[in-house]
């Protein structure tokens, strides 16, 4: 049995390109697929089989030497030699029926995703710490004193949105900050930017609109958050993932190795606001 493979990113399309960020609610498998396939990619097919009461998802890639399974955070794939009978492939999967449930439960516990409660005395992660919530009588205004969100509430008021705007508000101006200064030490020109709500991606890119960073960044360490915004500044000069492209991420960033790993590794905290 393989083990989780590396990730394989493809070209985007010349008119921007679309980097993959959290899903708030979405299963955090599907937050943590880093980088949008192209429209011209064929998308692998979803099939399904019986295991045991169970009936489970899986993808098949043909065009493989030898039959493999791969699981991690976005469920089983099959990889299969192109001729090989479909129910050949299936019955191999069926030999191994209870590793593959096995580890597909192992999966989905480990990365559910995380509520929070919005009310006063409560922690938010906050650039990979915490940031505490006061909140108080008030017009229904999210304020920051220091590292604290203090929110300013009318009796009844929603305090998960008032948080997400304070939240927000902090990270254009965190963000900004960082882009800025990333394009700065490369020479280039600083793009105009916006936050971005994307379910399934953590940032985005075009030659006409400028950068989007989702705004849930926020709750990650500055390292991260700055990786995110070189590989979307790396793509304003190679709009593909090519070696080119990978060059000019580690121009901008040179441990974006080890900062895509910890983006992996960290999305699982990503909480629901």
């Amino acid at each position: 049995m393989s083990s989780p493979p590396k990730a394989c990113p493809r070209p985007a399309s010349p008119a921007g390109h679309e980097a993959p960020g959290p899903d708030p609610r979405a299963s955090l498998p599907e937050q943590l697929n880093l980088f949008r396939l192209s429209p011209e990619t064929p998308q692998p097919k979803t099939r399904h089989l019986q295991l045991g009461s169970r009936i489970v998802a899986y993808e098949l890639r043909t065009g493989r030497r030898r039959l493999t399974l791969t699981i991690d955070e976005r469920g089983l794939r099959i990889g299969a030699p192109r001729l090989l009978p479909l129910g050949e492939i299936e019955a191999f999967v069926h030999t191994h029926a209870d590793w593959v449930l096995k580890k597909l439960d192992e999966h989905a516990a480990r990365t559910a995703p995380r509520h929070l409660a919005i009310r006063d005395g409560a922690t938010i992660p906050y650039l990979g710490g915490e940031a505490g919530v006061r909140v108080t009588a008030g017009a229904n205004r999210a304020l920051w004193d220091g590292d604290s969100l203090v929110l300013a509430a009318r009796p009844g008021a929603d305090l998960y949105a008032l948080a997400r705007r304070g939240l927000q508000r902090r990270a254009l101006e965190l963000f900004g900050a960082r882009l800025a200064a990333i394009a700065a030490s490369a020479g280039m020109a600083v793009p105009p930017l916006a936050l971005s709500s994307a379910r399934t991606r953590w940032g985005s890119c075009s030659r006409h609109s400028g950068i989007r960073l989702n705004w849930r960044l926020i709750h990650l360490p500055v390292a991260l958050i700055d990786y995110v915004a070189a590989h979307e500044l790396a793509h304003l000069v190679e709009m593909n993932h090519s070696p080119r492209f990978w060059a000019e991420v580690g121009r901008l960033c040179p441990d974006w190795r080890e900062a895509r790993r910890q983006l992996k590794a960290l999305a699982a905290s990503i909480p629901i606001i």
